[in-house]
């Protein structure tokens, strides 16, 4: 047999295995724990659940997945409850996500909110939340550099340039939100599927 006939060594696969579609309850029950141990925002522990623990999602998945929810309307965590739990168990998939999401903190908050309306006005209590408001946006700035990984992994020179102009708009220019979103979706767009199809050709 000769050496053009030998078959050609196959590179492992680093991609993570995915895990079996979960069950409704466990779909609820795993929302259920985000939301509950979602101090500063949901996001952090969404991502750390459905990524590395329960292997539901890659992280391009999910970054993919979390940038449609970005631009729908209303609350990010929350579309992407309804979005993730969909793609995995159908419709009722996302009812039982949306529903372990915001059914515990709710009836937590509505306890809190009565407290906090006789006792709000205690300096111990403003000065706590204070601090809490700190390693909330610690917690926010992890995940953008989680979220981040694969685009430095992949060095996604477009994607990041994209990011970045999307990061001075906002955050440095202070353009409205809706016109950079009406300019940089159909861009980013356009690029992508631009690029795929000289990568295919």
């Amino acid at each position: 047999m000769s050496l053009d006939s030998a078959p050609a060594a196959q590179e492992p696969d680093l991609t993570p295995a995915h895990s079996p579609p979960p069950s409704l309850l466990a779909l609820f029950m795993a929302f259920a724990r985000m939301s509950l141990a979602g101090f500063g925002g949901v996001l952090v522990f969404a991502r750390r659940a459905i990524v590395e623990q329960h292997r539901w999602m890659t992280a391009d998945e999910f970054n993919e997945t979390f940038a449609l929810c970005h631009f729908l309307p209303g609350p990010n965590i929350v579309n992407l409850s309804m979005v993730f739990g969909s793609r995995l168990r159908g419709i009722a998939g996302g009812i039982a996500a949306f529903a372990g999401l915001l059914l515990p903190p709710t009836l937590i908050m509505t306890v809190l909110a009565i407290i906090y309306a006789h006792f709000g006005d205690v300096d111990v209590l403003r000065r706590s939340l204070a601090g809490i408001s700190c390693a909330a946006v610690g917690l926010l700035i992890a995940v953008v550099f989680r979220m981040m990984t694969p685009l430095l992994k992949r060095m996604d020179a477009v994607g990041l340039i994209l990011m970045l102009a999307v990061f001075t708009a906002i955050g440095v220019i202070r353009l409205p939100l809706q016109v950079v979103l009406l300019v940089a979706i159909p861009l980013s767009v356009g690029v992508t599927f631009i690029l795929r199809r000289k990568v295919a050709a």
